[in-house]
């Protein structure tokens, strides 16, 4: 029965399907933590020192993925299917992990356990991440990336929806008890069915314990050595360094004027902070999911590097323009459709930044690779996130908009002249 089922290095339709659940599970976590719960603790009266810190916490793991990467790699083989076993195993104990969560009655008075509790989740869902986005760069052709980084991040844009809307209403309407409850029963789910995924006709479902690797098998496990030589190279090479640093500077941007914008609708114009959740993932997302499903053709039919241009051009308008028009944000209209705006940015702009970045990455290190790439955009975030709390001590959130707006602009020239300049191929994926 096993055998005729389709696995997913030859199955587009699998792939499709596998990588958008694998970041809906990813993403509900993240919804439910940095949305749902960072919104209810500043609906309690808390600074903006204090949430910020909460979600740095959160987010601190996630800037370890580059130590994930190369012991992934160095230990990538098995007969379940290459990294599999990774993502199985960190699965089931983010599972657990959330199950704990069970433990806090009162999210503001046991405020360092909940902290300490969504830091070791990260721990693992990181490690999740990592295998996944490794996997993706493996069995995914050059030609489908576009379209697969779409529905990956949509995935995890339906996952945040969850987390911020589905679990904030189950927070506020029967406790923070019966939203972990949730959320874990639902890990729990998608863990059994990423068990039952193949990724390759021959792989095994059940692991061979105690059976010794061929001499074949262990040579697919490259040495340690040669992992970080040929990462260090990738990393550094000089059009590596200059797209990937273009890039994390407008995650940066865009994180913090985000944070900052719903910080300033609960605390100073005095929004429900249950209200800005329920938009966060519902509506906001919704339309993103189908920006990112079209953006994700547009990639592969226009280019990452033309469609990275355009969204970075429409972020700084955006930011300039919407900021501007601070005066008017008190109208309940007009500070909806900035929280929907502000709420695409990120997904909208890792459609075209990460096939970009994927393209970067050498065969056999692409998972430590793409992890160092996205452990530095994630520090981006936490970055942005204490910034924030310290930024907003000594200024508004409308100024912060202006300035990161005219970064974003600032860049968008950059890297035009930096794809003018360019005028040898792109890096390849290549072995060793």
């Amino acid at each position: 029965m096993f055998v005729a089922a389709p696995v997913l290095k030859e199955s587009v339709g699998l792939r499709y399907f596998t990588f958008f659940y694998l970041y809906v599970m990813q993403g509900i976590p993240s919804g439910f933590a940095l949305t749902a719960v960072y919104n209810y603790l500043i609906g309690k009266g808390l600074t903006a020192e204090a949430v910020g810190s909460f979600a740095a916490i959160v987010g601190i793991p996630w800037t370890f993925q580059f130590v994930w990467g190369p012991l992934i790699d160095k230990y990538q083989y098995s007969v379940i299917g290459h990294r599999k076993q990774w993502v199985v195993l960190t699965q089931l104990v983010a599972m657990l992990v959330s199950l704990s969560l069970l433990l806090i009655h009162d999210p503001v008075a046991q405020l360092p356990l909940m902290s300490g509790l969504f830091f070791v989740h990260s721990i693992f869902a990181s490690i999740q991440d990592a295998s996944v986005d490794a996997i993706a760069i493996e069995v995914t052709p050059e030609a489908e990336r576009g379209r697969v980084n779409g529905l990956m991040r949509a995935g995890y844009l339906m996952g945040i929806s969850f987390g911020a809307a589905v679990l904030s209403y189950l927070l506020h309407r029967y406790g923070f008890h019966q939203a972990a409850l949730t959320q874990s029963l639902i890990l729990l789910a998608l863990t059994v069915l990423t068990f039952f995924i193949r990724l390759d006709r021959h792989d095994q479902l059940i692991p061979r314990f105690g059976a010794r690797q061929t001499r074949e098998e262990a040579a697919q496990n490259p040495s340690l050595r040669w992992l970080f030589k040929t990462l260090y190279h990738s990393v550094t090479e000089t059009r590596s360094l200059r797209l990937f640093g273009i890039i994390a500077l407008v995650y940066l941007c865009a994180g913090l004027f985000g944070r900052a914008y719903s910080f300033h609708l609960i605390h100073s114009l005095h929004w429900p902070d249950s209200d800005v959740s329920i938009l966060q993932g519902s509506w906001g997302s919704l339309a993103t999911l189908v920006l990112l499903v079209g953006g994700g053709m547009i990639s592969d039919r226009v280019g990452a590097g033309r469609l990275q241009r355009w969204v970075m051009l429409g972020l700084g308008i955006f930011l300039l323009g919407f900021s501007s028009l601070y005066f008017l944000w008190h109208y309940k209209g007009v500070g909806t459709a900035g929280l929907l705006l502000t709420n695409m940015a990120d997904p909208c702009f890792s459609v075209a930044a990460l096939p970009a970045l994927m393209a970067l990455c050498q065969a056999k290190v692409e998972g430590s690779q793409f992890t160092t790439y996205m452990a530095l955009v994630n520090f981006c975030d936490v970055l942005s996130a204490k910034l924030n709390g310290w930024a907003l001590g000594v200024t508004t959130a409308p100024v912060l908009g202006i300035i990161c707006g005219t970064i974003v602009l600032v860049l968008v020239v950059v890297l035009q002249r930096l794809s003018k300049q360019q005028v040898t191929p792109p890096l390849s994926v290549h072995s060793s």
